[in-house]
């Protein structure tokens, strides 16, 4: 095997900020903004080449997410969340060469921005009860889905949890928990699609030593930010990643 990644600086313009914010997104601060990640690595490559640039980025930030947050997740939620993302995931490598890139982003960042705008036009009440599980299967369904398609998992999954209104932490270290099985999940499908060539896969170790950058400065915000600024960041990167997601749709 011939080391040979790629050395367009075009590319790294994109995908260095776009590894850096997805590390930041998977320590939990700016959640939503790690969906950004592939349709600004896909400004340099196709979706399905950056989608399998970042896969080997996205295991050790897991690895290192799960670590920093190994104490502070919902067990709960967990159980309820992990079998219908994993359906998504399986629902994702069926239909992974059927659809359009621009079709999954499209669905994706408008479904973004109807939820953000029924949370900011109807803000809910402190007495108002948790959304109801079979809603959350079908937005974790999405979830798993979309993370397949393209690394795009945060918003339908968070679009269920944010309504619980956990902690910062609490909050962080159950999606920290959920994607590294989400994730782990795709790797022999992808191999089976056959997007993990040598050339991609030296890629992403010319991006590796980005991914603990990320994470590390993610992790020291997010246990230090007020609750309600955290989910206000939130709001921010699900709303820059719903216009971004459109945008590619109709473009």
């Amino acid at each position: 095997m011939i080391f040979n990644p790629i050395t367009d600086w075009h590319f790294y313009a994109a995908a260095v900020p776009a590894v850096l914010l997805l590390g930041i997104s998977k320590s939990g601060f700016g959640a939503g903004f790690g969906s950004l990640a592939v349709p600004m690595m896909a400004l340099a490559v196709t979706v399905p080449q950056a989608a399998a640039i970042l896969m080997p980025v996205l295991l050790v930030m897991d690895l290192l997410g799960i670590a920093a947050f190994r104490r502070d997740f919902d067990g709960a939620l967990l159980k309820f969340l992990l079998p219908w993302g994993l359906l998504g995931t399986v629902i994702g490598t069926l239909s992974f060469k059927l659809l359009q890139p621009h079709w999954v982003a499209g669905i994706v960042g408008q479904f973004t921005l109807l939820f953000l705008a029924q949370r900011l036009l109807f803000p809910p009440r402190p007495d108002q009860p948790a959304p109801p599980r079979w809603v959350g299967a079908l937005l974790t369904i999405t979830s798993g889905f979309t993370s397949f398609v393209a690394h795009a998992g945060g918003p339908p999954v968070n679009a269920y949890v944010i309504p619980l209104a956990l902690s910062p932490v609490r909050f962080t270290g159950t999606m920290a928990f959920f994607f590294f099985a989400i994730n782990l999940s795709k790797w022999v499908p992808y191999a089976w699609l056959g997007l993990l060539d040598w050339r991609n896969l030296a890629t992403s170790l010319v991006l590796l030593p980005l991914a603990p950058l990320g994470v590390w400065a993610g992790v020291w915000i997010a246990r230090r930010i007020d609750q309600q600024l955290f989910y206000r960041f939130i709001y921010l990167g699900m709303l820059l990643t719903g216009i971004k997601l459109v945008w590619d749709a109709v473009a």
